[in-house]
């Protein structure tokens, strides 16, 4: 199995063993349940730099990317700094991150946060919505389209804004829909793990206007923002460039200021 399968055959079990143990009732009573969740599409839309920064202590690719700063303080630096919204792995066998993270984040900051993980089950979405998530992510090449269908129509019912993750034309094709807000390409292949901005650029101009567009993984410089632009991409995913840094919120807002110039 290639590292994505891996992947996605242990948050099969994961998920499994938590529905087994955590009723539905209880995580619809969590007092963030019923929270007013925070738009990323308001945000993106009002934002000249488009940056979602990201908490990440460490990734299959990379293994430790940095496991010091507290989540806390890397999202009040991210807000300091100027980000549109803050993106959370919660993925805990090969991410390091966990829903403590999310609800840390949460109560951090009034920021649009995006629960980042596999999800793979109706229950995730609604574990999302009860640890402070306002976006959830959902990944084309792992889900088919009836599955995105019934996931993201979910989403929308709790006021969670829906972003579509894809790789090629092929998943774009199977997977527009109206319960969608944002399709992101992701520049990683899931599978190997390289990393290519050209998959952006190829795939830009077939993502219907409809959508937000948001390009993932693998931007590290203002120049390859500015590009991206060119292509119609108001967002742009970033989190090793961010948390590989001893200061984030210098980091992060030196790299917003010098797109601005």
């Amino acid at each position: 199995m290639n590292i994505l399968d891996q992947i996605i055959a242990s948050k099969k079990r994961e998920v499994l063993l938590k529905k087994s143990i955590i009723p539905i009732k209880q995580l619809e009573q969590s007092v963030l349940f019923e929270q007013k969740t925070s738009s990323l599409v308001h945000h993106l839309s009002n934002s000249a730099s488009g940056i979602i920064a990201e908490h990440k202590r460490r990734s299959p690719s990379k293994s430790v990317i940095n496991q010091s700063h507290s989540v806390e303080d890397v999202v009040k630096s991210y807000e300091n700094g100027g980000a549109s919204g803050i993106s959370i792995l919660t993925d805990g066998q090969y991410f390091g991150g966990s829903l403590d993270d999310l609800i840390l984040a949460r109560a951090t900051t009034n920021l649009p946060l995006l629960r980042k993980d596999f999800v793979v089950d109706e229950f995730q979405i609604i574990e999302a919505k009860a640890f402070g998530a306002d976006v959830i992510l959902l990944i084309a090449a792992v889900l088919s389209r009836d599955e995105i269908k019934q996931l993201s129509e979910l989403a929308k019912s709790l006021q969670l804004e829906v972003l579509l993750e894809i790789h090629n034309q092929e998943e774009l094709e199977k997977s527009v829909m109206p319960s969608l807000d944002f399709i992101g390409v992701n520049n990683r292949n899931l599978k190997t793990f390289d990393v290519n901005l050209d998959y952006s650029k190829q795939l830009a101009a077939h993502i219907p206007s409809e959508f937000i567009k948001i390009s993932e993984s693998g931007i590290d410089d203002t120049a390859a923002v500015v590009e991206l632009q060119q292509y119609g991409y108001k967002g742009f995913l970033m989190g090793e460039y961010f948390m590989k840094s001893e200061n984030p919120e210098k980091t992060i807002t030196e790299f917003i200021k010098k797109l601005a110039l």
